[in-house]
């Protein structure tokens, strides 16, 4: 969320930005300025009304004491009274609907991010690997795990549902070996701290990193007796995470983070659910994109003025995955139009699948700044200040495990229909240095 004092100074910019973003800052924004202009102008009424009144209640004091009638003091105070309570609520009707707009504002984007109005205006900063020749078609990852009798779709179909995957024998071997391989790295070698935590949260949790009120239509919410109301987040209902990004994150919601622990980094696997709502139609092959896959998430705490440092480093911890397992990717600076809601700045890892012939995202890392810290309530205390500051958080998939999963499947194919396990992966795999037909 965005800050108002900083909003109300820069309406200007704010509205530019939106713009750059695609977005309508008219429908955005709607009557802030009035609205803001409204709230001050009642506290400013309100302050001279009490002013007033504490003049009076002293005139009041001396009339009682001097034996003097002061009836008609006592009933000016209480009309004043009556107006200030007016007043007082109509400002924090106007303090509400501030709330409301600066709720639905997405972050703004940070200047180094490239004007677009699409995805095919994204940047790309880097590439990495040899995309692998094969002397043979090469084939994509649902023909080969279903020949390998390592991926199952219909079944899964059968027991969940259309975008639901059962991985056997070596295939579920597999996804096992790399989400070990992933905390391995990022904890051993990333300096990252490991944390399991819940599978489910409250709808508060989802409004502190920037998933509701926007997105719910994008989630899995557990049915309860109230059901879910906009504006309503609360700490006793429940939803399936869509990423580890929101757990972990507000783990430190409402908290005050010393300042000696920053940068706080940490590494969680999870299972993660989305709905996928508006996708149908789409990558509608395989396993690019499930209602439940897992992920290694990575999450950063930081002082602002270190956060685009840090985004630096979790992204090369992101690369450093790729890196290790011999998976030819590329890196992509997201422009303005193509940015989640409450990113700043943010990469795009795409890695390389010979067997469509086209690279496809893995991993997003991206600086929230203090737009997530903001609406959870993340604060540190600067060394020798008083006043606490909210600090900046960071995320990225370090990495998504199914689509790694399918990328050594497409890029370690041989020709007799066997996958080579990745050099890094044998250990994790008991020595196994071949996925062959059961």
């Amino acid at each position: 969320m965005l800050d108002l004092a900083f909003v109300r100074a820069n309406l200007p910019l704010v509205e530019e930005k939106l713009r750059a973003r695609g977005q309508d800052p008219a429908a955005l924004l709607g009557d802030f300025h009035l609205v803001d202009t409204l709230r001050r102008e009642r506290i400013t009424e309100v302050e001279q009304l009490k002013s007033r009144r504490n003049k009076l209640s002293e005139q009041v004091g001396k009339l009682k004491k001097a034996g003097q009638d002061a009836a008609a003091l006592m009933e000016e105070t209480r009309a004043l009274k009556q107006n200030i309570d007016a007043l007082e609520s109509s400002a924090a009707q106007a303090e509400e609907q501030l709330r409301t707009i600066l709720q639905r504002i997405p972050n703004l984007p940070h200047q180094s991010v490239p004007l677009g109005k699409s995805e095919q205006d994204n940047a790309e900063i880097k590439r990495w690997g040899q995309l692998p020749e094969f002397d043979f078609q090469p084939r994509p990852h649902w023909e080969i795990g279903e020949s390998l009798g390592i991926l199952d779709l219909e079944r899964a179909a059968k027991i969940s549902g259309a975008r639901f995957a059962v991985y056997w024998g070596d295939g579920a071997k597999l996804e096992r070996a790399l989400i070990q391989f992933m905390l391995d790295l990022h904890t051993r070698e990333h300096g990252y701290t490991e944390v399991l935590p819940p599978f489910m949260v409250n709808s508060k949790s989802l409004f502190g990193t920037g998933q509701l009120p926007k997105f719910a239509e994008d989630l899995f919410r557990c049915v309860d007796e109230q059901g879910y109301r906009e504006g309503d987040y609360r700490d006793n209902d429940h939803w399936l995470i869509p990423t580890a990004e929101v757990p972990v994150t507000n783990l430190y919601r409402d908290e005050v983070i010393d300042e000696t622990q920053l940068p706080l980094s940490l590494t969680a696997y999870t299972p993660c659910f989305r709905s996928e709502a508006g996708s149908y139609g789409k990558d509608v092959r395989g396993i690019i994109r499930q209602h439940q896959f897992q992920k290694v998430e990575l999450v950063k705490f930081t002082r602002p003025q270190e956060s685009y440092d840090e985004l630096e480093k979790l992204t090369a911890n992101a690369e450093a995955v790729l890196e290790g397992l011999g998976l030819p990717y590329r890196r992509v600076l997201l422009c303005t139009a193509d940015m989640g809601f409450s990113s700043a700045k943010t990469y795009d890892l795409e890695v390389w699948l010979p067997g469509q012939g086209v690279y496809r995202e893995i991993s997003s890392c991206s600086n929230f700044e203090d737009f997530q810290a903001r609406r959870a309530n993340i604060r540190y205390r600067p060394q020798g200040k008083a006043k606490t500051e909210f600090v900046h958080t960071l995320n990225g998939s370090g990495l998504a495990v199914g689509r790694t999963w399918l990328a050594i499947l497409e890029n370690y194919q041989q020709r007799d229909g066997s996958v080579r396990v990745p050099n890094a992966l044998v250990p994790y795999m008991g020595g196994q240095t071949v996925i062959a037909p059961r």
